[in-house]
C-alpha cells in the first residue's frame, strides 16, 4: 500500500518516431542487462514496463537521458528528480522534470523459474 506521503505522478505515452510499432499505452517485456540494478535486478532478468504507469518516489523506471535509455530508480529531489542506480558504481542523474522517464516498472521474473517473478505495483 502507498504512503499518504507519496504522490503518483502519470507518465504520458511514449509516441513518436522511436514509438515502432508498439502502442504508446500497452505493457512491454525487456531484459536486463548489465549490473547498475543490483542486487534488486540482475542480468538476464525479465522486467514488465507500464508506458502509461504512475511513477512516485521510490518507483523504478526506464528512462530516456542523453540519447540513452536507462534503468533507475526514481528518487525526489530538491530541485526536481534523480534516476538513481542500485549499484553504487554508477552515476546518479538528475533530471528536471518527468519528460525522460518512459515506463514504470511493475514486474520482474527470472526466465525458466515460473515462481520467480516479483511485482511492483499493486
Amino acid at each position: 500500500m502507498l504512503s499518504a506521503m507519496k504522490k503518483s505522478i502519470p507518465i504520458a505515452p511514449f509516441g513518436g518516431e522511436d514509438a515502432g510499432a508498439c502502442d504508446g499505452a500497452e505493457a512491454f517485456a525487456l531484459m536486463v542487462l548489465g549490473d547498475s540494478m543490483e542486487p534488486e535486478f540482475r542480468e538476464g532478468e525479465i522486467v514488465i514496463i507500464e508506458p502509461s504507469g504512475l511513477a512516485i518516489d521510490g518507483s523504478y523506471v526506464l528512462a530516456h537521458v542523453d540519447d540513452e535509455w536507462i534503468f533507475r530508480q526514481l528518487q525526489k529531489a530538491d530541485a526536481g528528480w534523480r534516476l538513481a542506480p542500485l549499484n553504487a558504481a554508477y552515476p546518479v542523474r538528475d533530471i528536471d522534470d518527468l519528460a525522460p522517464v518512459r515506463g514504470v516498472i511493475i514486474q520482474k521474473s527470472v526466465p525458466g523459474r515460473r515462481k520467480a517473478t516479483k511485482r511492483y505495483v499493486e
